[in-house]
């Protein structure tokens, strides 16, 4: 006799079965622990995105109004703006979120260095240079942060989709064929029970 997973019900079978089910309990409780760890630390990660996104379209407005007001009192500045380097100095490096690789993009300092002639240039070149220096700043910051946001959620909805396996899928089969077998073996042994009491009676009744 088996049911409709074909296992048949045995004590082996159902010593198996109770540990596959606690193991898979266990990976539940493992992964909704981690799901709420992963979803706390992605919604932290929104409300830093949600202010940088205000700071850095705020300090971008400040810089093209300095570099407007800069190009007005000097004329175009387009080749004055290019004698300052490109600024190379990034690195990234990851930390372990629960298993989640989330980026850390690092600017390496530089000191603020002029140059471009002070007699070429005003406090308004100045000033749009430092504006647009702080928005590579925030830019960095904010595509660490963005990019953080886009793992986690990726994460969460794979370890919401391997939880909701092992909740409405795996850990019902497994409880289910543990009360099949359960209910097989106990059966067993009534109808043992009976058949050794008519052996018995009947040996009584020859004797």
């Amino acid at each position: 006799m088996a049911n409709e997973s074909g296992i048949t019900p045995t004590k082996g079978n159902l010593i198996a079965i109770q540990r596959s089910l606690e193991l898979s309990t266990l990976g539940f409780e493992l992964l909704d622990r981690k799901r709420n760890i992963l979803i706390r630390e992605m919604m932290l990660l929104i409300d830093k995105a949600k202010k940088l996104r205000g700071e850095i379209s705020e300090t971008y407005a400040q810089a093209y109004e300095a570099l407007q007001k800069a190009n007005m009192t000097l004329g175009v500045v387009e080749d004055i703006a290019n004698t300052i380097p490109v600024d190379r100095g990034v690195s990234i490096t990851y930390r372990s979120v629960m298993g989640v690789e989330i980026p850390h993009v690092q600017l390496e300092e530089q000191p603020l260095r002029m140059n471009y002639g002070m007699i070429q240039t005003n406090s308004l070149f100045d000033q749009a240079v430092a504006c647009f220096r702080k928005v590579k700043e925030i830019t960095a910051v904010l595509a660490e942060v963005e990019n953080s946001v886009y793992r986690l959620a990726n994460a969460i909805r794979k370890t919401q989709r391997r939880a909701n396996a092992l909740e409405n899928i795996l850990i019902p089969r497994y409880r289910e064929t543990a009360k099949f077998i359960t209910a097989a073996l106990e059966e067993k042994e009534r109808e043992e029970f009976s058949r050794m009491k008519v052996i018995k009676a009947t040996k009584m009744a020859n004797s």
